[in-house]
């Protein structure tokens, strides 16, 4: 008789699909579609994390005040918009507006919004939209499948994750241990992070998932530094869709963070990480299923865990 959730990793395998309308992207991740030029200068850069970052604003503004808002002069937003293939500011703008305008039903402007009640509502329904964003993004699950399949296969696999990062990374890991043979978290940057990469790098390890959240730790950035110049490739969950982080990474997972309170909350990456560690189950179900089994009886035999 299976467990729990020997039963949920049998029942909840990914499957390779891309869903019709289903597949309709976000508007985070239309953009960062848009934006994708690997030779924009760091002034073009910041405009795209911008436009990313303020969509529902941003399309709607002139091209003096979204310099002014950027920090750059007005040629800087025409040559920006030539960069990523537009004839101009207008036919940019004009793109950006149907982004926005076909997240609503119908494509048109809807109705008016309900009352977004308290502020610990407005964050709730902050990270309901981060969720639903998610849900777009995931339509098309090959990439999730491609990369589950790469650290499944990775021994050792190392899960990064420094300062607010570190709950994520621990979770990932803990849970991660369950269906892999080698896990080996780091938590801390400098010198320990370095010897600890370069071990893994040493004793196999082919691949890093690093996290990083708000705000962005510079060690963070080292971290994943070292992890490419020994050899490892690194997947990055992060709420960033450009900037050195994601240059470095071989695989970036963008999910929204709830920022409305005075801590950000981490639904839509907990989400990922979960999506991530299924895709990992699936890669090899014989050796999923054989350590669930294995740690099942451990945990019975030592009672590890109150009968609910």
């Amino acid at each position: 008789m299976p467990s729990p959730q020997q039963a949920r990793a049998q029942a909840s395998a990914i499957t390779s699909a891309k869903a019709g309308q289903e597949s309709e992207l976000s508007p985070t991740a239309q953009l960062r579609a848009l934006f994708d030029r690997p030779r924009l200068s760091p002034g073009q850069r910041r405009i795209a994390q911008y436009l990313i970052e303020h969509i529902t604003e941003a399309a709607f503004l002139s091209i003096t005040d979204l310099a002014d808002r950027v920090g750059v002069s007005q040629p800087s937003v025409t040559r920006f918009a030539s960069a990523v293939g537009f004839s101009g500011y207008p036919a940019l703008r004009e793109k950006l507006q149907s982004i926005t305008l076909g997240t609503r039903p119908g494509g048109g402007a809807g109705p008016a919004e309900e009352p977004r009640g308290n502020e610990l509502q407005a964050a709730v329904d902050a990270e309901i939209e981060n969720l639903e964003n998610l849900r777009r993004d995931l339509a098309d699950t090959d990439r999730v499948i491609e990369v589950g399949r790469a650290l499944s296969a990775s021994t050792p696999l190392t899960v990064l994750g420094l300062r607010i990062s570190v709950s994520l990374a621990e979770y990932f890991a803990y849970a991660a241990r369950r269906i892999h043979p080698d896990v080996r978290l780091v938590t801390l940057g400098g010198s320990v992070a370095y010897d600890a990469l370069l071990q893994s790098r040493e004793a196999g390890g082919t691949w890093v998932l690093a996290f990083s959240m708000p705000r962005h730790a510079q060690e963070t950035l080292t971290a994943v530094r070292v992890a490419r110049s020994a050899g490892l490739k690194v997947a990055l969950i992060t709420d960033l869709a450009l900037g050195p982080l994601v240059d470095e990474a071989d695989v970036t997972f963008a999910t929204g963070t709830g920022s409305r309170l005075v801590f950000d909350s981490y639904a839509a990456p907990g989400v990922m990480c979960a999506a991530l560690l299924q895709a990992m189950t699936d890669a090899d179900p014989e050796r999923t299923q054989a350590r669930l089994e294995d740690y099942e009886q451990v945990a019975d035999e030592h009672h590890f865990f109150l009968r609910d």
